[in-house]
């Protein structure tokens, strides 16, 4: 395995603020959008998935894909939008054995109603206090992460 690249002061304080800073983000984002929309961060992030698609539907397995999730938790989550009416699993025509998460019209609505007070704390929490700079470093470098993982699969 080879010897232990401890991390610098510098490259810990990198780590130890993305680790804290995107988890209190995500709770106060969450919070934000429950208090005002009663749907949560990760139903919010299936509906905004399912409405980039030019049908509004997506196989659960790539949907799973996205979201960076595990096709069982996502299943379970689908299930309890499925009971709200706002996205519903049809199956796969063209694969018998796959299951397509399509959103509904109420899924779209709240979407609608959800989406400027989402966006705004996303502006609030984050996109204002950087400058245009800091923005391009961080899409940058996360965009090679996800490249990353993206490549070494499951």
């Amino acid at each position: 395995m080879g010897e232990v690249r401890w991390l610098t002061d510098a490259e810990m304080l990198a780590w130890r603020s993305y680790i804290v800073a995107t988890m209190r983000l995500r709770q106060r984002l969450h919070r934000e959008l429950s208090e005002a929309h009663a749907v949560s961060l990760t139903d919010y992030e299936v509906l905004v998935v399912l409405d980039s698609q030019p049908d509004k539907r997506l196989r659960m397995s790539e949907l799973a894909t996205m979201l960076g999730s595990t096709k069982s938790r996502l299943s379970h989550q689908v299930g309890r939008m499925e009971e709200a009416g706002i996205v519903c699993r049809v199956p796969d025509p063209e694969d018998k054995r796959g299951v397509i998460a399509e959103l509904t019209p109420a899924g779209l609505d709240l979407l609608a109603r959800a989406a400027p007070a989402h966006v705004e704390g996303v502006r609030r929490h984050l996109i204002d206090l950087l400058t245009p700079e800091e923005q391009a470093v961080i899409g940058q470098g996360f965009s090679r992460v996800l490249e990353h993982l993206n490549q070494l699969g499951e």
